[in-house]
């Protein structure tokens, strides 16, 4: 019993630092885009001797909690890195379950988002997905498409090479045809041929697992994004993991190549 009040003492305090964190952090300048590598599902499976789809079971939990702190810290744009193109190269088992994913996820909470005046976008090639897969997503797209709140961005089979690759031969063509003079691009311009499209740059990256890399993830929009990089499984990330990483972000001089 005494060990028991011990941790709900804890816990009640514990919150209470939570929320007087929350209250300061929106004192000041909240970045507007936050994009997140969900790293370490499979790591968090594999020392709990559980398969590795239960570590992106356990994932998707944490994409609802910090879809909503997102929100309500007023966050404008959450880009998540769902699936890459080098994860095809996982095994089946493991590839047909996360192809699941957004499927249940969306299932389970789009109610919740249409609620909470989330839009939900996604960026990547398309074309491999799985008819369930695109159903799903499309069909929250198209139930959120009016809400103006945060936009949750599921980067989903997305590649950043292959999508710079896309944005140029795009860019070439028009140029080819006439619509486009050379002379008129500029960086701001060739953006909006990005999957990225009209999402402003992210103002700060999380990558969570201990990795230090970006693997193949929006190079382009990241050239002055502030990095965030912490040891915790992507399972294990709370609230405050995300609370401190703004935290960070906001005590840092952001100069753009200036002084």
């Amino acid at each position: 019993m005494l060990n028991f009040l011990k941790k709900f003492r804890k816990a009640k305090e514990s919150s209470v630092e939570l929320i007087d964190k929350i209250k300061e952090i929106k004192s000041r300048e909240v970045p507007e885009h936050i994009a997140i590598i969900m790293d370490g599902n499979g790591r968090w499976a594999n020392k709990r001797a559980l398969p590795r789809i239960a570590g992106h079971h356990e994932g998707m939990k944490v994409v609802r909690k910090m879809t909503k702190l997102s929100n309500e810290l007023g966050v404008k744009a959450l880009t998540l890195y769902a699936f890459s193109t080098e994860n095809w190269k996982r095994p089946k088992l493991e590839v047909d379950y996360l192809m699941k994913l957004p499927e249940e996820f969306l299932e389970t909470f789009l109610p919740e988002l249409i609620q909470e005046n989330v839009q939900v976008r996604i960026m990547g090639d398309k074309t491999r997905l799985p008819d369930h897969t695109l159903q799903a997503v499309e069909q929250a797209i198209q139930k959120t498409k009016q809400n103006d709140g945060l936009v949750l961005n599921f980067a989903l089979n997305y590649g950043s090479r292959a999508e710079i690759m896309e944005a140029v031969k795009t860019v070439a063509a028009e140029i080819e045809e006439g619509s486009l003079k050379s002379s008129a691009l500029d960086e701001d311009m060739f953006s909006k041929f990005l999957m990225s499209g009209s999402l402003k740059d992210p103002d700060l990256l999380i990558r969570t697992s201990g990795e230090i890399r970006l693997s193949n993830f929006m190079l382009w929009q990241l050239a002055y994004t502030e990095f965030w990089f912490t040891d915790v499984l992507w399972p294990d990330f709370k609230e405050e993991h995300l609370v401190q990483a703004i935290a960070e972000y906001q005590h840092r001089g952001r100069r753009f190549g200036g002084i």
